[in-house]
């Protein structure tokens, strides 16, 4: 018989480059110490359970996405052809929720990560991230591929996502190129503020991905200047540069911003930031509220001022581990993974 399994994965802030990980272009994003938490264990049919909500999967409809919370176990389920499975998952996770700081994406990978090693299946992590952000993709919602490849690699990590840019079927592209800089730096002085406003990355992606698509001028322009700062911001953050990092991630924010890609209370916090001192401030994933990240290395006056502009909760990005998998065969390994999925459980948006 199968293990049971924990399974956890970090959320991720982009510090630059974002949202060029959709055009082909290069991203520097770093994991949170937030996670999703998931555990499976054999059962006598196939169910799901999250805040407190339990979903059994009887039939193949069962596994129909209608906007709930067990939407992203479906995807993945039925991305994975197992309506006959007979285990149970439950999920947590710490990460806000439509925050911009990939709670969906955390989520997925833990799910398939905790189902593939259930099955026994082995596959490469590049392979892994790239089932993730299919799901995501073509189940959950219009994203890029910075959430999949950072909730599965963990950690601060220089992205190149060329070639991928035109979303061709799963398979059929490269993977990207991705480069851990944590162990380079000493010093890691950045710093989330959350809006409290929650929305879908869709919408403020879908329009501008038209309009790139239709070959605009100015978006296709101000994305391949995007996706430069991210080439020179990952020169800047390697020689500690801060003053250069924080000029090259508010041009990033401008540009973003004269797309439409931003939103008033990002524009407030991120004003704010600056007014308070940060070197550099920008949209920590997509627009139209969620999160922004801050360049500061004196935080407390950058903090105070994101609290007096609305900020709702403030959050310190850090290169954590990535994916994790973690069998459960003795009775001291079930106390810590619920230990674990509580820790997680506790800290939960889902209510939000």
């Amino acid at each position: 018989m199968p293990h049971a399994y924990l399974c956890t994965a970090p959320g991720r802030a982009g510090i630059i480059g974002n949202p060029t990980d959709m055009y082909g272009g290069s991203v520097i994003s770093c994991s949170t110490l937030e996670r999703a938490a998931v555990l499976i264990e054999p059962a006598d049919g196939l169910s799901f359970e999250v805040a407190g909500l339990r979903h059994r999967v009887e039939k193949p409809d069962d596994l129909r996405l209608d906007g709930g919370y067990p939407d992203v176990a479906k995807a993945v389920i039925d991305f994975l052809d197992l309506a006959d499975a007979r285990f149970s998952l439950r999920w947590a996770c710490s990460v806000p929720f439509a925050a911009g700081l990939s709670s969906s994406a955390a989520m997925i990978v833990a799910i398939l990560n905790a189902v593939l090693a259930y099955l026994g299946r082995s596959e490469n992590p590049f392979y892994r991230a790239e089932m993730a952000r299919h799901i995501e993709l073509h189940y959950i919602v219009l994203c890029g591929y910075q959430d999949a490849y950072m909730c599965t690699f963990g950690g601060l990590n220089y992205m190149d996502f060329r070639q991928k840019q035109f979303y061709r079927a799963f398979g059929d592209e490269p993977y990207a190129t991705l480069e851990p800089l944590a162990s380079h730096i000493d010093d890691f002085p950045f710093l989330l503020g959350h809006t409290g406003i929650q929305r879908s990355s869709g919408t403020v992606h879908r329009p501008i991905r038209e309009r790139w698509l239709e070959r605009d001028r100015e978006v296709v322009r101000g994305y391949l200047r995007i996706a430069h700062l991210a080439r020179m911001g990952k020169r800047a953050l390697l020689s500690g540069d801060w003053e250069r990092l924080g000029e090259l991630m508010v041009e990033n924010h401008d540009i973003q911003r004269n797309l439409g890609g931003s939103g008033p209370e990002n524009d407030r916090l991120i004003s704010a930031a600056l007014e308070a001192g940060a070197l550099g401030a920008k949209l920590a994933g997509g627009g139209g509220g969620g999160t922004i990240v801050a360049l500061a290395p004196d935080p407390e006056p950058v903090v105070e001022a994101l609290v007096d502009a609305g900020a709702s909760r403030i959050l310190y990005p850090k290169p954590t581990p990535g994916v994790t998998v973690t069998p459960l065969k003795t009775e001291a390994d079930w106390k810590a993974a619920e230990r674990e999925f509580a820790h997680r459980a506790q800290a939960e948006d889902f209510h939000a």
